[in-house]
């Protein structure tokens, strides 16, 4: 079986010879720049370099090296992009190693030993500062908006554009989708899925409640969306214009060359979720059964989605907007046990995520105690197929790399017991 036959068949609810992983096809996959580096020493592998591909939460793109050791199935259409060394310029991580960024990204020095980040306007939007692992976002451009003034929305890819998600993308994200662009996209597209027999995942996003948080900070849009539903609602339809516009575009493009869409947005905290059920059915899922049924009309094409927290009761309704696929299963929060989430949705969902805890168990368990939380997840996940392993949410800066090997020994292990060798 193929590394992408192997995921194809999970997620249509078959046993793969064994279970697919995953580590950094999308960006809540993966591993930070810190932890890479430490993983890298451990095992001995000194060549290559530390390209931190995202840089809001210092992701390192993992190297061919690191994705043979994790035998991974399944890779981000992203890094068919900035492969040219003058793509990338020097930094320094927070431990003082070295790494590189994109050389479009526009972070300086803060003088104390910190970072910020400005938009294209030279104003200051972001900043990281000394000894801090992750970038902050300090600004929030709809934050004074009374909403009277619904001009204002035809300068939202402007306003979003100061966002630090948006300006400092990841590739395919780094240019706009004009015609050359999109050309682009569409021949590196083809070339990765005709040279490698990864599955191949395509972040998108569509993500409504998060826009509305960047742009006018998470406190105020849950108040609009209490107090001044009117206010936020034409602030979604507007969101919701922008995101079908880019998907139609980028559909055509990467149709045919890859297999999975990635969707996203934060539903959920650790004990509960964000808004209400009814806020949910009222304001995001009409806007989201929208969007994903662009990407349900297109053949071979699998719906992925994106969401921390606790966000059990609201299965059923992303089930019915399309979702296929789910991630990061954050098994830690309240209502998230995998068995009671493979009992009840194991039919109609993949679960992408689970394999590994990774606010207790990854950092601070032993390797013995790694070994059987794997283990356990994988016996609970794995039978009949809908899941791919990988670990909650990405491996933070402070986790041991000597545990980080034994997560993915223990996967490398325990995948075989459940997979279909005839297939």
């Amino acid at each position: 079986m193929t590394r992408r036959e192997r995921v194809l068949s999970a997620i249509a609810h078959r046993e793969p010879d064994k279970v697919p992983i995953d580590l950094g096809a999308m960006r809540s996959t993966g591993i930070t720049a810190v932890a890479y580096g430490n993983l890298k020493k451990y095992l001995g592998l000194s060549a290559g370099s530390t390209d931190v591909y995202d840089v809001v939460q210092q992701l390192a793109q993992p190297e061919d090296p690191i994705l043979d050791y994790f035998e991974a199935d399944v890779i981000d259409l992203g890094r068919a992009f900035l492969t040219a060394d003058s793509d990338w310029k020097d930094f320094t991580l927070p431990d003082g190693s070295a790494a590189k960024i994109p050389a479009s990204a526009n972070f300086e020095p803060d003088g104390s030993g910190g970072w910020l980040v400005r938009s294209s306007t030279g104003s200051i939007i972001g900043s990281m500062p000394k000894g801090a692992y992750y970038l902050s976002q300090t600004h929030f451009p709809l934050l004074e908006w009374d909403g009277r003034d619904l001009s204002v929305l035809d300068k939202l890819p402007d306003l979003m554009a100061r966002v630090t998600w948006a300006a400092l993308p990841t590739a395919p994200w780094h240019k706009p989708l004009t015609g050359e662009h999109l050309a682009d996209i569409r021949r590196r597209a083809k070339r990765l899925s005709e040279t490698t027999d990864f599955a191949i995942m395509a972040g998108f996003g569509g993500n409504l409640l998060e826009w509305g948080q960047y742009l006018c900070r998470n406190d105020q849009f849950l108040v609009d969306l209490a107090e001044s539903p009117r206010k936020a609602e034409a602030l979604l339809d507007r969101l919701t214009e922008i995101h079908l516009e880019n998907l139609e575009k980028f559909l055509d493009a990467v149709e045919g060359h890859i297999q999975i869409i990635q969707m996203g947005d934060d539903l959920g905290t650790q004990l509960a979720l964000q808004i209400s059920p009814q806020m949910y059915r009222r304001f995001f899922k009409p806007r989201q059964k929208m969007i994903y049924e662009k990407v349900r009309k297109r053949s071979g094409l699998h719906l992925f989605f994106h969401s921390c927290g606790a966000i059990a009761p609201l299965l059923p309704d992303l089930i019915e907007t399309g979702v296929e696929i789910i991630n990061p299963v954050q098994t830690s929060a309240r209502g998230m046990e995998p068995e009671t989430l493979k009992r009840e949705f194991g039919k109609d969902l993949t679960f992408w995520g689970g394999g590994c805890d990774t606010q207790r168990v990854l950092p601070l368990g032993t390797e013995r105690e790694i070994d059987e939380h794997v283990r356990r997840r994988i016996e609970t996940l794995a039978p009949g197929g809908g899941f791919v392993f990988t670990q909650v949410h990405n491996i933070m800066p402070n986790v041991p790399p000597q545990n980080i090997v034994a997560m993915i020994e223990a996967a490398k292990t325990y995948r075989t017991r459940y997979g279909n060798s005839g297939t």
